[in-house]
């Protein structure tokens, strides 16, 4: 680990949200003179500890971006949705508790300066869309990772923030639909397509892509 690696991992702390009732956990990281906020939203089956998540973090915190990586179910949800799957498609729930979040980080002495992105991954890309249409004084940006974003549905035409939808070229259902919601979005927005990776992004050098794409996006729209 570099000498950057050590200075992020010296600031990472856990932190416990309360948001109408229920009690999130996450990790939250501030490089030294951040200049914005990214919160994550997690995609189906997915938690705060995603490899393919905290890849990503690291690099927005080398570029001057604090990071929070956090559960958007309870400990007891994510077991029933384990089981069920009742919860992973609920993107009105998902983006209420992302909602609460950027009303918690605006009230922490911390945070309270910094503009927020969302960055959202399968049905978290979803959730973060209704988010920022929802709450457009909050979210400065999002980028959604192998999203699914037309579950966004009527939310998308109400977007403000600038919007990056990444995909991968060998995804091809998941590349259509993403499509589909770019052309129903009338902000700032593009839609980059990473040549021949599959929806997690798992072959060589194609999860580094999505980390430079969306890190260029936050430092630019991120104010």
């Amino acid at each position: 680990m570099d000498a950057a690696s050590d200075d992020v991992a010296e600031r990472a702390q856990p932190v416990r949200v309360s948001v109408a009732g229920a009690e999130l956990d996450g990790d939250f990281a501030r490089p030294r003179d951040a200049r914005g906020l990214v919160l994550f939203a997690h995609g189906s089956g997915s938690s705060r500890h995603s490899p393919r998540n905290r890849f990503v973090a690291e690099r927005l915190q080398h570029g001057g971006l604090a990071t929070l990586l956090i559960d958007l179910l309870t400990q007891e949800e994510d077991r029933v949705d384990a089981r069920t799957g009742q919860h992973r498609f609920d993107i009105e729930l998902l983006a209420d508790r992302l909602g609460g979040i950027t009303t918690w980080l605006w009230a922490q002495p911390g945070t309270s300066k910094l503009p927020i992105g969302l960055f959202g991954a399968s049905t978290g890309g979803a959730a973060a869309l209704v988010a920022a249409a929802r709450r457009p004084e909050a979210v400065s940006a999002v980028v959604s990772r192998g999203g699914r974003p037309d579950l966004a549905s009527e939310d998308l035409s109400a977007v403000r923030a600038p919007t990056l939808l990444i995909v991968g070229g060998a995804d091809p259902t998941v590349l259509d639909l993403n499509r589909q919601a770019y052309d129903l979005l009338t902000c700032e927005k593009d839609l980059a397509i990473v040549p021949g990776a599959s929806h997690l992004f798992e072959e060589p050098g194609a999860l580094g892509r999505v980390a430079d794409l969306a890190r260029a996006w936050f430092v630019d729209h991120v104010d």
